[in-house]
């Protein structure tokens, strides 16, 4: 493709990617746009309209966002069979348009790029303050803290709902293994597959499940999880 091509051209005639983008969102879409321009390649996945995951040569999350909007041109496809495992991105759409937007001003005006401004930080949904803390961990891709029945606890997102359902399947699976063994309940479980690896944290009144990346092991994750929960700082693993 040539380099000096003008404008996204793909399944929507006259839209721009950001119009695309703003389109699936009201539409609650969830799915995938895959973008090219020139060599470069990415690709950006939804869940209910919202941005979750973007990936775009070695960059993901955010800043792969960041960087295929900068492209003054190419492709995109619609794909909503594709989804993604990962969930790298936790800030609401119109934010993430509107700083990729303040970058690009700021590069095109030949000013050094500050990562630190711009609108405000808005969590593009809400979610308990351990698993807000989880995310930081690079390699954790989403947590959430369920109920005893396996409800989620403060967050109603889809990526929430699936691996609260996860985690009370590895929890009732671990209390019947338990007590086959005659052992009281698990308190802890991992399950390690080819597309995620899945921690489950056992409290007398909550659940913790962890989605962690499969290229990493869980015994540094885990590591990771008690060193940011070490005594001084607020709250515990579960509650």
């Amino acid at each position: 493709m040539s380099q000096n091509v003008s404008g996204f051209k793909g399944a929507v005639a006259g839209l721009s990617l950001t119009d695309v983008i703003q389109l699936k969102g009201h539409n609650n879409y969830t799915g995938a746009i895959s973008v090219a321009y020139g060599e470069l390649q990415g690709v950006i996945y939804f869940a209910d309209g919202q941005i979750i995951h973007a990936v775009q040569g070695d960059e993901s999350g955010e800043q792969a966002i960041y960087e295929i909007i900068k492209w003054p041109g190419g492709t995109f496809t619609i794909h909503p069979e594709m989804t993604a495992n990962a969930c790298s991105i936790h800030y609401r759409t119109d934010f993430l348009l509107m700083e990729a937007l303040r970058r690009l001003d700021e590069e095109n005006a030949g000013a050094p790029v500050n990562k630190s401004a711009g609108p405000s930080v808005i969590p593009r949904r809400t979610m308990s303050k351990i698993a807000a803390r989880l995310q930081e961990i690079t390699n954790i891709t989403y947590a959430v803290l369920l109920d005893k029945q396996g409800a989620p606890v403060q967050d109603t997102s889809i990526e929430a709902v699936a691996l609260a359902a996860k985690g009370i399947f590895l929890a009732k699976i671990g209390n019947q293994f338990g007590e086959l063994m005659g052992l009281s309940g698990i308190k802890a479980a991992a399950v390690q597959t080819s597309n995620y690896h899945l921690l489950m944290y056992d409290s007398k009144q909550h659940y913790l499940s962890i989605a962690v990346k499969p290229d990493c092991t869980l015994d540094n994750v885990e590591s990771e999880i008690k060193a940011a929960f070490v005594p001084g700082k607020q709250g515990g693993v579960v509650s």
